[in-house]
Formats: structure tokens, sequence, C-alpha cells
């Protein structure tokens, strides 16, 4: 009901879409990425999860672009336009695709929580390396109404950590 109230009286953007978590943990400013790339959104805006478990299901519906050699890292084009980047860790490329496995590939379409890649949390930690996994709006000027949503424990496929 309140739901309804809201779009009536404008509470509620029409159209607006949502990012939701690929993983599981707690959302951050990308603004405490230990990263200046992306603290620094260079790459564009976004938000940040530190991954409590080592699952990357799909935010939003849309279709693989990219699944970088070394698994580390994928792109999506979501179906509202939003071009996305999710990337397991800082300088996990370094680790060349040990402890990443891909379930999607370029041009798959998926839907939001549909499994994409898993990783070894433990053994990444293990290896010394920062398992913090921002996600990114490449295309951010083509949002400018874009909110990042942080500080709180996210569900991945559930909780809203962009709305475009």
């Amino acid at each position: 009901m309140f739901g309804s109230l809201k779009k009536l009286f404008g509470g509620e953007e029409k159209g607006r879409k949502a990012i939701t978590s690929p993983v599981n943990g707690r959302a951050i400013p990308m603004s405490q990425v230990a990263d200046p790339t992306f603290s620094q959104e260079i790459l564009g805006k976004g938000t940040a999860v530190v991954p409590a478990d080592g699952r990357v299901v799909a935010p939003a519906d849309g279709v693989v672009t990219m699944v970088f050699e070394t698994k580390h890292a994928l792109s999506l084009k979501t179906d509202s336009g939003a071009e996305l980047i999710i990337h397991i860790g800082l300088d996990t490329v370094q680790l060349k695709g040990q402890y990443f496995k891909a379930y999607v590939e370029e041009g798959k379409k998926v839907k939001r929580g549909d499994l994409l890649m898993e990783f070894e949390l433990d053994k990444i930690k293990e290896e010394g390396y920062d398992v913090t996994t921002p996600v990114i709006v490449c295309n951010t000027p083509e949002f400018p109404g874009m909110e990042c949503i942080s500080g709180m424990d996210a569900v991945a496929g559930e909780t809203e950590i962009i709305k475009l």
C-alpha cells in the first residue's frame, strides 16, 4: 500500500532500476577501497562489497560482455543499460586465474541471482590479497541521478547497492 502511495505522490522515481550486490558481504563506499583506481572512481562510480563467501551472482538481468582471462573480473551490460564491472579483490589479476572458476562466458544472457563465478575466498586472503569487490558502473554519465548505497550487510542478488 505505501509503495503505491509513494509512486502516486512522487516518492519513488518511475522506471528507476537497481543493481543488487553480486556477493554476500558488507557494502562499503568506493572511497574506502584501498586502490586509487577504484577509490577515485576513475573507471566509474559504484559500491564495493567485502565478501563473506566466494559466490558471485548476477546483480541484474543482462548479458555478460566479458570474462577476464584471469577470471578475477567480468563485465555485464544490464537490461537497463548500465555497463558494469565486477572486480573480485584488489590486484587479484596477479593470481592468473588460480582460485577462480567462471560459470558464464561472453554473450551469456543472465537473470539477477544467476551464478556467475566462484572464488576461494580463504585461499585468496592467505595469499595476502584484499578481497574487497568493487561493482562499477562504467557508463556513469548516462545515469546522472545514480545513487550508490553502502553501510549495510548485503545479500547477493537481493540487496540494492546502486540505484540508477
